[in-house]
């Protein structure tokens, strides 16, 4: 007797949006690393009076937590701190400037988006196709 296995479509929309936030996640990191430099994201959280040194773990988080989404290795679990990440952001730099993220200084809409993606991430779990498995939904 051969058994078939059968991925549903949440499978799939899981794979595609651990993904995709993993991949924004390590662009965003990039950002961080190779246009502003580490030393320049130093330097940008202490102009908004938080502690410079913090620039460190953020970005690693950010490389950690892309990566991890990417490949699915615990990536519902890091989904939750990526989301405060974002929500630190919103609060620090893109609330003043209101929602709409046209708005000088961009404003909160987009990375309120995002955390909802992370907050799907979380509820879904990592899905089939992800290095590790979630032993429980």
């Amino acid at each position: 007797m051969t058994t078939v296995t059968t991925n549903t479509k949440a499978d799939y929309a899981a794979l595609l949006l651990r993904v995709t936030m993993g991949i924004f996640f390590l662009v965003h990191a990039g950002l961080k690393i190779f246009v502003f430099t580490p030393a320049g994201t130093v330097g940008f959280f202490a102009s908004l009076g938080v502690p410079g040194f913090l620039a460190y773990p953020v970005i690693l988080l950010e490389v950690v937590g892309g990566i991890a989404l990417v490949l699915g290795f615990y990536g519902r679990w890091l989904a939750i701190p990526l989301a405060l990440d974002l929500l630190g952001a919103i609060v620090l730099v893109h609330g003043p400037a209101g929602f709409f993220f046209t708005n000088p200084k961009g404003g909160w809409e987009y990375l309120a988006l995002w955390i909802v993606g992370l907050v799907a991430v979380f509820l879904l779990g990592d899905g089939a196709y992800a290095i590790k498995r979630d032993e429980r939904k």
